[in-house]
């Protein structure tokens, strides 16, 4: 039996997920939750053997910078990429930080579920529409490599996700529970860092590099 998280911040998103999982008797459903942070923590205190992450969860913490934690925490964790987004950014970053599948939310059942049962086998799977772009970007030079957001540091990728997302200075050092002066001394370090010189352009880079979705602020 294949043990699966969910993690996904829509209630009616996570059971609907649920209910088609818990019609085969190949998977259970272990875990689930609508926040990266939990999604880290979950994933080290159940070690399910697939787990499905949403692109965008609310907070610090997205979908993708979740996974890079518990690829890296947790390498047993197969992680697959549960979103309605198909961009190359989004595609580019989830393949480089190690998930091992990115399927489309118009998915159906079916495709579901053969994802879990390829990725839990050991390769990996991509949504056609997904596996198109991908061969796009490569056949046009774009590299998977690293670039300027991953010089951030993983406090200053809180930070400049909560900035993009609206946030004043004074609101994240209370979510972060840290001080507003170092709030300042992070938020400082990312634009410089991403040579940026307002929130505009900051929320600009945030879209363009699948921090935020286009639909946000």
């Amino acid at each position: 039996m294949i043990r699966i998280a969910i993690v996904d911040d829509h209630d009616l998103v996570r059971e609907g997920i649920r209910a088609i999982l818990e019609q085969d008797t190949s998977f259970e459903v272990v875990g689930e939750t609508g926040d990266g942070q939990e999604a880290i923590r979950m994933a080290n205190r159940l070690r399910p053997d697939v787990l499905l992450m949403d692109v965008h969860l609310p907070g610090g913490i997205g979908g993708l910078d979740a996974t890079e934690t518990i690829v890296a925490d947790c390498p047993e964790v197969k992680v697959i990429i549960l979103t309605q987004y198909e961009n190359r950014e989004y595609i580019r970053r989830a393949i480089r930080i190690g998930a091992r599948g990115y399927l489309l939310k118009r998915s159906v059942a079916a495709q579901l579920k053969e994802a879990i049962k390829t990725v839990y086998a050991g390769q990996r799977y991509l949504h056609p529409a997904v596996a198109d772009e991908l061969v796009d970007l490569l056949t046009t030079g774009k590299s998977l490599e690293e670039d300027d957001y991953d010089r951030l540091t993983p406090r200053e990728k809180q930070v400049l996700k909560l900035l993009a997302e609206g946030k004043t200075s004074r609101d994240i050092s209370k979510y972060l529970t840290i001080s507003l002066k170092t709030v300042m001394t992070h938020r400082a370090n990312v634009m410089a860092k991403l040579n940026v010189h307002s929130r505009a352009e900051l929320i600009r880079y945030a879209i363009r590099k699948a921090i935020i979705p286009v639909d946000e602020p």
